[in-house]
Parts: structure tokens; sequence; C-alpha cells
């Protein structure tokens, strides 16, 4: 399993994307297996979104410092807002911050993750999002993307992004944007977009945009959780309100997938841009994709096999 192209395999029955369990209607799972995302409302309590929030606060402030958190930053917005929420847009890789780790093991959260990948659950990508003010430079614009593209495990349709909206979601501030039924398609060749001044490390965006696929707005109210397939076509726009958008998200996979060589495809790039920014930070010799991701991941329910 080499390649990094995606091909949906023949299966035995209706249904390709979700596992046989009652939590599921049926009118959901066909919902899932036709658009590649499926939108359940006040999933999460507001109490644990005040957890997640102050926690965050907490990071931002350096009152507590995770290991292996990597907190991403506004520098032009430093000098006015110091060390604070105002500058961090993004803390990443949290799954050593029992805090903010406890959204991945919430039982509300698993029921469905459960769905998608069985009962042998990794959290094997965490992010606290943090979409600032930003109407001119349009710094924050996420390009649209398929997740697939950072994650060198297989098979895709055992991989599922839980994204909770821990306020309100909407075309001003930047909501999340995405296309139906694009998870049916390959793996596309990603890369910074031609934007001059407007991309952030490793928010890379497909290079061929079908501009003629509908794109569908996700208005979200506070706990509301979206769970997407890995090769969901989405995206971002920009925060055009003065306050947050703060959204908190895992991406789980079943520990039964396994590891693939990424080198010869449309991968191979990111891969030496993520190895590079690892060596760096911590001052190493070498480092395979492979070990990075087994740093990231971490087990939540059932037996870690492959992963």
């Amino acid at each position: 399993p080499t390649s990094a192209q995606v091909s949906v395999a023949p299966h035995s029955g209706r249904f390709c994307y979700t596992l046989d369990n009652d939590v599921l209607s049926r009118e959901q799972r066909q919902f899932y297996e036709d658009n590649g995302y499926l939108l359940i409302r006040n999933l999460v309590s507001e109490q644990d979104i005040e957890r997640f929030r102050k926690e965050f606060t907490r990071i931002c402030k350096r009152e507590v410092k995770p290991p292996g958190v990597m907190i991403m930053k506004d520098e032009s917005r430093k000098s006015q807002f110091g060390q604070s929420e105002s500058v961090v847009n993004k803390v990443q890789d949290f799954q050593e911050d029992e805090e903010l780790f406890r959204y991945c093991t919430l039982p509300e959260v698993l029921k469905y993750v459960e769905c998608f990948t069985g009962p042998n659950i990794m959290a094997m990508h965490t992010m606290l999002i943090n979409k600032l003010p930003d109407s001119d430079q349009q710094t924050f614009l996420h390009p649209m993307h398929q997740d697939l593209h950072y994650f060198p495990f297989r098979p895709a349709s055992r991989i599922v992004c839980a994204w909770t909206a821990m306020e309100r979601a909407h075309q001003d501030n930047g909501c999340l944007i995405v296309q139906p039924g694009t998870h049916r398609t390959a793996l596309k060749p990603h890369g910074y977009p031609q934007w001059e001044g407007k991309t952030n490390k490793l928010f890379h965006g497909l290079l061929d945009e079908d501009e003629k696929i509908p794109k569908v707005h996700l208005v979200m109210e506070k706990g509301d959780t979206v769970f997407f397939h890995p090769l969901l076509i989405h995206g971002s726009g920009i925060n055009r309100t003065s306050g947050f958008r703060k959204s908190i998200s895992c991406h789980f996979a079943s520990s039964e997938c396994h590891y693939i060589d990424v080198k010869n495809t449309t991968q191979e790039h990111l891969e030496k841009e993520l190895q590079e920014m690892v060596l760096k930070k911590y001052s190493a010799t070498s480092v395979e994709l492979k070990d990075i991701w087994n740093f990231r991941a971490r087990l939540v329910q059932g037996e870690r096999i492959n992963l």
C-alpha cells in the first residue's frame, strides 16, 4: 500500500463508509454515504466547552505547558496583545493535555466515532482552533483541502474527524465550508496556494480546485458537532467579525489502520516539510514520518494494534 491514491474498494452490502450498529439511523448513514459528513446538533455540553475554553486560555498565558503541544500564533499581533488568546490561532497536538484530551474521550463523541472506525479507536490529530479577526490580510483563510493529504495511514474509510463548534459558527466568522460528495474522489495534489502573503505554514490547499462543485456553509451552534470523511474537500473562510471563532477537533482512526510509505506520491513533499519542522523544534538529527505520528497518536478505546 504505497500509493497515496485512494479508490473505494467494493464492499458487500449497501454501506461503504459506516459500520453496522444501532447508533445511526438508516437516513443518517445514507446521508454520510452520499455527502461525506454528518452534523449532530447539540452533542457536547456547554459545561465541557467552557472547561476547554478555560484550558485554552491557560495554555495561551503559559500557565500550563503540556508536552508536545504546538502553539501557532499571529506574530503581527504580538506587540499589541502580548501573550494572550488574541495572538494564538491554534493549539495543536494536545494529546498530553489531560483537560483538552477529555474531548477525545467524551462518550457522546465516541459513540458516533465508533460508527466509522469500529471499536479500537486512536486519537491521531488534535486541534483547538481560535480563528482570529482577519478581514484585511486573510491570513487565516484555510484553502479547500482534503485532510487525508496530511495522513500517512489507511484505509481512509476507517478515519473520521469530529469537529465541535465552541461558539456559533457562521459565514461572517469563518465557518466550515464543505463540498458534499467529494469523499468519493481520489486524493488530489496539494500545495501552497498562490496567495502572496496569505498562507500559514502547512495550510496546504488543492492545487486544482473545481469551482463547479457546489459548496455548503455549515452554520453551527455551540456544541454542534460534524463528523466527516478525510477525503471530503473542505476549508473555512475568514473571520470578518471582531470576535473569535473557536472549535475543537480530533481525527480518529481505527487502530487497525496501517502506515504507508508516501515516497513517490503526492504526499512526499509534505513529509519533508513536517520532518524539517520536527528536527528544528527538537534539535534532532533524523526522524521518520511514522515516528512523528506514533508520538501524536493516543489510544482512547479498545486495543492498540497497528497505529
